[in-house]
């Protein structure tokens, strides 16, 4: 009913699979064990955001498999609502193994059982607008328009325009190796979905990569449409850019902490989750910034995807530091417990 408020704060909507993590480093022919976990990006966030104190749904669609309900029941178990979650019949859920090496090395691997996954099934059609409309925040990437055509046509559907639509964000996630023609097919592509959004997530390299563009300036001249636009900087921090009056931008940069790393995934969906539950707090920009870098920093020190983030008045605490102070935090494995934050001189 109109008035009503709405049913969760954060819908996230897109493929999650089973993953893969190896029980030592080496190649993947070499190692002789994995353990299971689950990984998306989507459902990343999702998790994420449940465990910051929000209320979240990740809609997506997984095989009617083991794999399914360990999805399903994981994600659940997170404490994001999977009411939504469709199951398959006859497609499988996809699975990814990796290696333990960083992913900006060459020795990193990483291989995907995905197509013709029943997430790669996703449309208009199999999707009902009304499982995403009730919430604050749509939250959307890249990855999904490059699983098939039918999502592709899902996403052109959820950024359109049209009244009463939940904030749209979305992360470019630029993925060259899912795309038909690598970068040069995913460029256009995710600049249109992106230009349709209200809240932008880009990393430097990905829009160098998409569109030929690494400086923020440029990046924002390219996608004059979002309130929103945040390009990130791996260990150099993150800008955003937020519109304050028609062709004005206020433009703020915080550069992130020293982190000490354990595996360097699962950084860029907490940076989103982070923003967004700021976001959700009506906090400020440099506070949403911080909190981004505080939530990618407790990713990058366990091994998996996900990690619980420290509690909402210790990061509230260290978001609120002193420029000077922020920048001798330092951050390392246990550092999300109260106390286990560390500065450098």
């Amino acid at each position: 009913m109109a008035g009503e408020p709405p049913a969760v704060d954060v819908v996230c909507l897109g493929e999650s699979m089973v993953t893969f993590l190896p029980s030592r480093p080496g190649r993947l022919a070499d190692v002789p064990a994995f353990e299971r976990a689950i990984g998306g990006a989507e459902s990343n966030v999702a998790c994420a955001l449940a465990a910051a104190g929000h209320r979240t749904r990740w809609v997506g669609r997984v095989g009617r498999d083991g794999f399914g309900d360990h999805l399903v029941e994981t994600i659940g178990a997170h404490g994001v609502d999977v009411t939504a979650v469709d199951r398959d019949p006859r497609r499988p859920t996809g699975v990814y193994f990796r290696t333990a090496a960083d992913r900006a090395t060459e020795a990193h691997e990483v291989v995907y059982y995905r197509a013709g996954s029943a997430a790669s099934a996703m449309s208009p059609a199999t999707v009902p607008y009304e499982t995403v409309a009730d919430a604050r925040v749509l939250h959307l990437t890249g990855i999904t328009a490059a699983l098939s055509d039918d999502c592709l046509a899902l996403m052109r559907t959820l950024t359109a325009p049209r009244e009463g639509r939940p904030l749209v964000s979305f992360d470019v996630n630029c993925r060259p190796g899912l795309w038909r023609d690598g970068a040069a097919g995913a460029g256009p592509v995710l600049l249109e979905l992106a230009r349709r959004a209200d809240l932008v997530f880009v990393g430097a390299d990905e829009a160098e990569q998409a569109w030929g563009l690494g400086d923020p300036a440029a990046i924002r001249a390219a996608l004059p449409e979002p309130a929103v636009l945040v390009v990130k900087r791996g260990a150099d921090g993150a800008t955003v850019h937020e519109r304050t009056a028609p062709g004005t931008d206020t433009v703020v940069h915080v550069p992130a902490p020293r982190v000490d790393v354990v595996a360097a995934v699962g950084a860029g969906d907490a940076f989103a989750a982070g923003f967004l539950s700021a976001t959700l707090r009506g906090l400020d920009a440099t506070a949403r910034l911080r909190h981004g870098h505080l939530l990618a920093a407790a990713a990058l020190t366990v091994p998996g995807d996900l990690a619980a983030p420290p509690r909402r008045a210790h990061a509230d605490r260290l978001a609120a530091l002193a420029p000077t102070a922020w920048g001798t935090l330092q951050l390392g494995p246990g550092w999300t417990g109260d106390d286990q934050e560390g500065r450098t001189p």
